[in-house]
């Protein structure tokens, strides 16, 4: 019986992170994006045209991540002017910071905008429970995988719970459908206070492809602060990880 688990674990190798402050992803991974200006910006405006979430903007030159598909098709229409890199750090407590910009070396987390009691009260444990406010299923599988061998974010104490009284804030994944939108104001109260509230994926920061749909509803969002934006279609096991130990200050960049 145990020689073809010998065989399993020899297939697949060593899995678990041992530093998930050291992780590097595959060159193939798309993440932040680097903007490139040129003196012709006929193909930056070509592929603002076929973005399907109004995500590129040619004057000015920007890519908001809080829109991005990531799909690459911006890339593949202005090689010389957009390229994604494999960097996974793009969560912020700013929806500002999302908006990238040509020269930036990276999106800002914001420190000075987390408040004072979240890395005081949950640096050591963090309860949080995820709401799936109409989305596709995809971001929710990555926030499962966070908690999966490779991660093991519960080492650091960040965990989901099924119960939102149990919890310390909630996660929102999908656009806040007009159907979930009661259910995710109950929850949100259903959580002491003070709590905390992470937005995760394109879909839950801007409404996505589904922004102008009749059938949501993101009026959540203008009545509570948010604390973490980690944008994603879907968002990255690392990048929802990152942008977490950030706000509880676990590690800073």
């Amino acid at each position: 019986m145990i020689l073809p688990k010998i065989k399993v674990l020899r297939s697949h190798g060593w899995q678990y992170i041992p530093d998930l402050n050291a992780v590097n992803l595959t060159d193939e991974f798309r993440g932040r994006p680097i903007l490139t200006p040129s003196a012709d910006m006929a193909d930056v405006e070509a592929a603002a045209k076929i973005c399907p979430t109004g995500a590129i903007s040619a004057n000015p030159f920007t890519l908001d991540l809080g829109r991005c598909l990531f799909c690459g098709e911006c890339a593949l229409r202005a090689p010389k002017n957009i390229r994604f890199t494999n960097d996974y750090k793009i969560g912020s407590s700013s929806r500002e910071a999302l908006v990238v910009k040509p020269g930036d070396e990276g999106i800002d987390f914001c420190h000075k905008e987390v408040r004072a009691e979240i890395p005081k009260l949950f640096s050591r444990a963090l309860k949080l429970r995820q709401v799936s406010a109409g989305g596709d299923a995809s971001v929710e599988m990555e926030l499962n995988a966070t908690g999966n061998v490779n991660f093991d974010f519960g080492r650091y104490g960040v965990e989901f719970v099924a119960s939102p009284r149990h919890a310390d804030g909630v996660v929102i994944t999908g656009p806040i459908s007009q159907n979930m939108a009661e259910a995710l104001d109950i929850c949100y109260h259903s959580i002491p206070d003070p709590k905390v509230v992470i937005v995760c994926g394109s879909e839950a920061i801007s409404g996505g492809l589904y922004a102008q749909s009749r059938a949501v509803n993101r009026g959540f969002l203008d009545r509570y602060k948010v604390d973490l934006w980690l944008p994603g279609a879907p968002t990255h096991p690392m990048t929802f990880i990152d942008g977490v130990m950030n706000m509880i200050n676990l590690k800073t960049r």
